[in-house]
């Protein structure tokens, strides 16, 4: 058996000496969050536009290692003031929490110096290449003139910002680390994407920016004349200068496909070992190695391949587990068809799916969020590289809702029997609901309002897969295996992202293991495993998350007993926003012991 995640023997005494707060400790405490929380966002033009502010809105941020350099040398002077200026025994209870979650949130930035080169900048699933366009679309408004003058104003420092991102990739060149071989197809193809369209070919297709930016103009209330003025500027300055820019990029990436290697694993790199380890826990943060992780997946998947052959027993399967997921991946019953008639079943499908839990969310919450939430299919500049499905936070105000986007770029990727599930992690109960609760939190920090941890959100996400059986979903037995396969899916990436880069494992030996042990198609196993390849450790955050906030609940009902409320343990969890999992462990220890 693997080891337990959770530890009571000795909990942290966070909420103890209550009589001894000082409030004038406390303010001084949280001034300072909200001073390091400004750096922050001065440091980011795009993270002001995202938090709708307009400053800087001609701008881009800066990606040079300088600039993360000079980041850990702020961080280092500011967990020195904060150790030497902050008494945490003087502050009151959810100043303790933000005081921990800063201490570790310094001190990561600290560490991540180490690493500087490590990170690949520029992937087949994507980087600041395709994420230019998904940024205007988003969260560049246009409500008056000068945000148009500003956007265009962007677009020209486009041809900075990409020699600064060339000029990355040839340092990282410079100490060998170019990502993997297969990453620079789809990278290119992307960029050559951003670039097609009217106005840089003669065709009625418009480019994906071009079109974003002549909806948002014209709403405006303007002349025509001068919207006439501001379409031309825009056509001139894609065919010149962001033609020219993204050129320049596609040329280099062409040269550097040539030096790229097979080798995927971080353990080819000198530090590959501690850089992994590093990795590891940011996103567990729970120390955990590679070995203890490798251990929790094989036992998990064990487990779950039990849960599944019950469902093979409903639906009178007559045949092997592997010739079960064979027939979950090969018969049509299970997809809708390709084409746009089959992406608006789906789009309509996951609708009803949130409609329905979303009328009976007070069997497990205590209400929804107010911040709205659309779901949407994945734009077509972008579908072939994206995800299957992921979450865009909304405006804490509400002005922006959230955002599900499910990727129906190939029907045959998302199967009828996982969409569900896919609903429930990435919109409600899942990212939509913590990630909204988070935001309407009152009197919380701004870096914990919007800062926050993978192995939190993305177990949350994976626990509340769960959720709606414990109230009668998940009726059709193909659906409730598409919960199963979801979790195995998150099993089996502890296996394989160990595999590949502690144990050495080979590309294919890992798509083998995927093959073997999931349903899931030939594409989704070779997706994940490049996946792992170019984001290490981050895979492993779902399920380390989900068995820790399980293990929690376990611990609450036997404690508690008829005074266990699965309303007020979910609302424990989530509203002190995207914390460590040692800080959530006291915090639903606090709480239980409060009862």
């Amino acid at each position: 058996m693997y080891k337990k995640l959770l530890f009571i023997i000795l909990p942290f005494l966070l909420f103890s000496c209550t009589s001894n707060v000082d409030e004038a400790e406390v303010k001084k405490a949280r001034q300072f969050f909200e001073s390091v929380f400004q750096d922050s966002v001065l440091d980011s033009p795009e993270f002001q536009a995202s938090l709708g502010y307009k400053s800087n809105y001609d701008k881009w941020d800066d990606i040079t290692w300088q600039a993360s350099r000079q980041r850990a040398y702020r961080a280092k002077d500011d967990l020195d003031y904060l150790e030497k200026n902050i008494d945490f025994d003087k502050l009151d209870e959810n100043t303790k929490i933000s005081y921990r979650l800063m201490v570790k949130r310094l001190q990561r930035t600290i560490d991540n110096d180490n690493f500087i080169f490590h990170n690949y900048l520029i992937t087949h699933r994507g980087g600041k290449h395709s994420r230019i366009p998904s940024f205007l679309i988003n969260y560049h408004r246009i409500d008056e003139e000068q945000d148009v003058k500003d956007y265009i104003s962007r677009l020209r420092n486009v041809e900075p910002l990409m020699d600064d991102l060339i000029l990355q990739l040839k340092l990282r060149q410079d100490v060998k680390k170019i990502a993997p071989a297969f990453v620079f197809p789809q990278a290119i193809k992307t960029s050559e994407n951003i670039i097609s369209g009217y106005p840089f070919e003669e065709t009625e297709k418009q480019n994906v920016i071009y079109e974003d930016f002549m909806k948002k103009l014209n709403a405006l209330e303007m002349s025509d004349a001068l919207k006439l003025r501001y379409q031309s500027e825009m056509e001139a300055v894609l065919v010149t200068i962001v033609n020219y820019s993204y050129r320049k990029l596609i040329t280099f990436l062409e040269e550097q496909q040539k030096l790229a290697d097979n080798n995927h694993g971080v353990w080819k790199y000198e530090d590959g070992a501690e850089y992994y380890q590093h990795t590891l826990d940011g996103y567990t943060t729970l120390g955990l190695t590679a070995e203890e992780i490798h251990e929790i997946g094989l036992s998990e998947v064990e487990r779950i391949h039990g849960e599944i052959y019950e469902i093979m027993e409903q639906v009178n399967f007559d045949g092997t587990l592997k010739e079960f997921f064979d027939y979950m991946r090969e018969d049509d019953q299970f997809y809708y068809p390709e084409g746009p008639k089959g992406r608006q079943m789906y789009l309509d499908q996951v609708q009803v799916v949130v409609d329905t839990l979303s009328n009976r969310i007070e069997e497990l919450f205590y209400g929804l969020p107010s911040i709205p939430l659309q779901v949407k299919a994945v734009e077509a500049y972008r579908e072939a590289s994206a995800g299957i499905a992921f979450y865009q936070r909304g405006q804490a105000d509400g002005s922006r809702p959230g955002t599900y986007y499910a990727n129906l770029y190939r029907m045959k990727d998302m199967p009828i029997y996982k969409l569900e599930n896919l609903a429930y992690h990435e919109a409600i109960p899942g990212h939509h609901m913590q990630i909204s609760i988070q935001l309407e939190v009152e009197d919380m920090p701004s870096f914990r309002k919007y800062g926050g941890y993978s192995v939190f959100a993305e177990g949350w996400a994976l626990y509340s897969e769960t959720l709606p059986k414990e109230i009668g979903l998940y009726k059709d037995p193909y659906s409730d295996f598409g919960r199963l396969s979801g979790e195995l899916w998150r099993a089996c990436r502890l296996v394989v992202d160990t595999g590949v880069h502690h144990y050495k494992w080979t590309r294919e030996e890992g798509i083998d293991y995927y093959m073997n042990n999931t349903a899931n198609p030939e594409g989704d196993c070779i997706g994940m495993v490049e996946r792992h390849i170019v984001w290490p450790g981050q895979a492993v955050s779902y399920k380390i998350g989900m068995i820790k906030v399980q293990e929690l609940r376990a611990f609450a009902e036997q404690e508690l007993g008829d005074k266990f409320s699965i309303q007020e343990f979910h609302d424990v969890v989530l509203r002190n926003g995207s914390v460590t999992m040692d800080i959530l462990e006291d915090i639903v220890l606090s709480w239980v012991d409060s009862k």
